[in-house]
């Protein structure tokens, strides 16, 4: 058998049929893959931490313009908003997003929350097969890229001045000639955009918000970390609005009792001042109500009256429990 095998091994390649590979093709406006890309560089995050947060990435199909962003986090939401932002320094929508299985878009089915931001953009998402990196190799390519011509010996302050040099960046890589299309990206990109859909009219709600009973510790948890509310919130019902830059939470008639700069750190307290000092009036407040119930009881003229104390005894002998007893007139 190990001989029959060696020589099969050997014959195989001439009877293998050829497989020829197409040549794929895109019209203006037709798609942009996107895919996050995980830099190798520690970014401060505040609060003493640093991390690694992903970086969305977009390409355009026609024209092999590049778009990018770094965001908190891979949630649903956060995607959302990073989507948004890049369409919108685009000022437009490809008819079809490609991504592949990331579990903040769906793996085999659109999460709730992107298949409603699909039909606000009125674009197609596709969703690639798993293991399958071919499908999107523009964005590969992409990533490859920005690791080798982007990143080294460059040094950050934090994500904000991260996505500072990497859109200045982006404004010059665009411009260099891209060695398959022999043509500059941003010599395509007006007919690529002509071809686009129209962003919607108004902006998207924030994507990321949730409802919850504010309760005596008046904080509320987004992704790791906790973030004050007004004391007044206590015991109602808020809506909290969450994005890239910003948590908001909004009482019922659309009242700001919460605005606080979006924090990347993990597992920390962010508190309002305004908020801790109202919290410690009302602490105050509510001790000395407590101090003024337990107070003794006075009198309409304000001196204290002095109430006379009984003898036991009397009531012993009121029922003839002692000697003496009976006598009801002397109790």
């Amino acid at each position: 058998m190990t001989v029959l095998k060696e020589r099969v091994r050997e014959l195989r390649p001439a009877y293998v049929p050829v497989d020829p590979v197409s040549r794929t093709t895109y019209q203006p406006g037709e798609l942009a893959q996107c895919d996050l890309w995980f830099p190798e560089a520690d970014v401060p995050l505040g609060y003493g931490q640093t991390g690694r947060p992903p970086v969305l990435v977009m390409v355009s199909g026609y024209s092999r313009v590049i778009a990018a962003r770094m965001l908190p986090s891979r949630t649903t939401g956060d995607l959302i908003d990073g989507h948004w932002r890049l369409l919108s320094a685009w000022g437009a929508v490809p008819k079809t997003l490609v991504w592949d299985n990331e579990a903040g878009v769906g793996r085999g089915k659109l999460t709730a929350e992107f298949a409603a931001f699909a039909g606000l953009l009125a674009t197609k998402i596709h969703l690639c097969r798993p293991r399958d990196p071919e499908a999107k190799g523009l964005v590969e390519r992409a990533n490859g890229y920005l690791e080798t011509s982007f990143l080294p010996g460059r040094t950050f302050s934090g994500p904000g001045d991260f996505n500072t040099q990497l859109a200045t960046w982006l404004t010059v890589a665009n411009r260099r000639l891209h060695r398959t299309l022999q043509a500059r990206p941003i010599e395509r990109w007006e007919a690529d955009r002509a071809g686009m859909l129209a962003l919607p009219p108004v902006d998207p709600p924030a994507w990321w918000r949730m409802q919850t009973r504010i309760g005596r510790d008046h904080y509320v948890r987004v992704d790791t970390n906790d973030y004050s509310v007004h004391p007044d919130a206590i015991g109602r019902t808020v809506t909290v609005l969450t994005d890239n830059d910003e948590v908001i939470a909004l009482a019922p008639g659309g009242v700001i009792v919460a605005r606080h700069p979006r924090c990347w750190a993990r597992h920390q307290t962010i508190t309002d001042p305004d908020h801790a000092k109202a919290g410690k009036t009302m602490r105050g407040q509510l001790h000395h109500q407590q101090a003024a119930r337990r107070a003794p009881t006075q009198d309409a003229s304000g001196p204290l009256v002095e109430v006379e104390q009984r003898e036991l005894g009397s009531y012993d002998r009121l029922f003839t429990v002692i000697e003496g007893g009976g006598d009801r007139e002397a109790g």
